[in-house]
Parts: C-alpha cells; sequence; structure tokens
C-alpha cells in the first residue's frame, strides 16, 4: 500500500479546492488545527490519520482499524470478488457498530490465505503497520498446522531448513522450519509467503497438503474463541506486541 503523507498545502489544497498559493496565508491566520496544534509551516506532514480542523470545521478524522478474523474454507482473501464471499464480506455480522460511514471500504488485508486456507487474517486500513508485518528486515513469522496425504520425515525437516528453489521465480525460499507434531500432521514457521509456497513444498516430495491452518503471525495468535467467519478489534498491545519476535 502506497504511503499516505503529503504536505499541508497539498492536502488543504485538494480538500477546499482552491490553489496551494492560497493556503499560506490561510496558514499565517491560524486558522488550521492539525493533532490539537495551530500549524504554522506548509511543509508540515500530513498522514491518514492526522486529526486536521480548519475554521473549526473537522476536515478529516480518520482512525486506523486493526481486525483479527478467522477465515474459514472457501472464502477469497480479498476485499472485493464478483464470484465468492471475501474476508470482509464476513465482518458484516460482527463488527457493524465498528465502522463509520466508508470505513470498510478503506480496508485491506495483510497476509493472504488460500481459497481452501483456515485461521487468522488480518485487516486494516494503516498501510504503514502492514508493510512492517510484510517487510523482510522485520522477519515477521508466520506459524501453520499443515495435514498431510502422506507420512511425514526427517527428511522434510532438513529441506525446509535449507530452503528450496522455486524456478518459476528464479527465487531459492528463505530457510523454515518445520516441526512434525504427528505422522500426518506438523507445524511450518516461515518469514515470507511466496505464492503457494507451503503446498509447492511439501509438492517437493509428492505430499499433498489436505488442509492448511494459519495459528499466528509475529507473536500474535489466532484467538481460540474466534469461530470461523468471525473477527474482533485488535486490542492496542496486540497491534504493537506482534512485532515481539518470539520463536
Amino acid at each position: 500500500m502506497k504511503s499516505q503523507r503529503t504536505r499541508l498545502d497539498r492536502f488543504m489544497s485538494r480538500q477546499l479546492g482552491i490553489k496551494r498559493q492560497a493556503i499560506r496565508p490561510i496558514i499565517a491566520q491560524g486558522r488550521i488545527v492539525v493533532d490539537g496544534e495551530v500549524a504554522c509551516d506548509v511543509q508540515q506532514s500530513i498522514h491518514q490519520f492526522s486529526h486536521v480542523i480548519f475554521d473549526q470545521q473537522v476536515i478529516q478524522n480518520n482512525r486506523p482499524r486493526y481486525v483479527m478474523l478467522h477465515k474459514p474454507r472457501g472464502v477469497v482473501s480479498a476485499t472485493k470478488d464478483n464470484h465468492h464471499k471475501t474476508v470482509v464480506d464476513l465482518l458484516d455480522d460482527s463488527l457493524d457498530d465498528l465502522f463509520d460511514n466508508n470505513e470498510r471500504d478503506k480496508l485491506h488485508i495483510a497476509g493472504r490465505l488460500d481459497f481452501n486456507s483456515t485461521g487468522l487474517i488480518l485487516l486494516t486500513n494503516d498501510g504503514r503497520w502492514s508493510r512492517q508485518l510484510s517487510s523482510p528486515r522485520n522477519n515477521i513469522v508466520k506459524r501453520y498446522r499443515v495435514e498431510l496425504e502422506k507420512p511425514l520425515d526427517e527428511r522434510y525437516i532438513f529441506a525446509f531448513s535449507k530452503g528450496m528453489y522455486f524456478d518459476y521465480e528464479g527465487i531459492t525460499t528463505q530457510p523454515a522450519q518445520l516441526e512434525i507434531i504427528s505422522s500426518h500432521v506438523s507445524e511450518v514457521y516461515l518469514t515470507e509467503g511466496r505464492y503457494h509456497q507451503i503446498k509447492r513444498m511439501f509438492g517437493r516430495f509428492q505430499n499433498e497438503v489436505l488442509e492448511l491452518h494459519r495459528l499466528s503471525i509475529g507473536a500474535l495468535n489466532l484467538d481460540p474463541q474466534l469461530s470461523p467467519g468471525k473477527s474482533r478489534e485488535l486490542q492496542q498491545r496486540e497491534v504493537t506486541g506482534i512485532f515481539d519476535t518470539g520463536k
């Protein structure tokens, strides 16, 4: 998601429908208040969550939103789809009171899941937060439970830990951790999210993935009280705490 920061004069020019040159005297007259302080610089940075008042009228008052959803099978990880139910469609039942006006339309997905995969999905209107989650520099670990058609053995652990070369993209995946939970069930820890990555990695062993369920992103675990299709707003400690790197 692109940065939504802009200069104050550009922002007010768009909001008021006047030329940027006309904003300077307005600022000099103390008619613009940003985040509780009278603005005095045309170059002041305005972002999507800046609280802006002009002549005692609120011009912008966006609030950051962070939502955890338990994605069920058969739902598209998208905000809109002409043929299938999307994860945003699922919010209708549980979060109607949370959103004002068109806030729902501004949500995007921070980490998608395949159509038939299940588990933790995050939605937000905060592009900076979602970029931090996806940035390779932050090394955010995503944990998955995987049920397989054939039994597992130690070869899988070694192959995942070395990474695998994907010819289509011409890349080698980052090392991944695999733990064998039972004969046909494993947990996989990834720091990236290539196209169908887990299914393709197990595909090297001709072992079909029967179920793929995301348990956590960073330090944030899927709430066990959320049944499939249900969602809730994240608490502030969860929003910031997700970056506390654990395993």
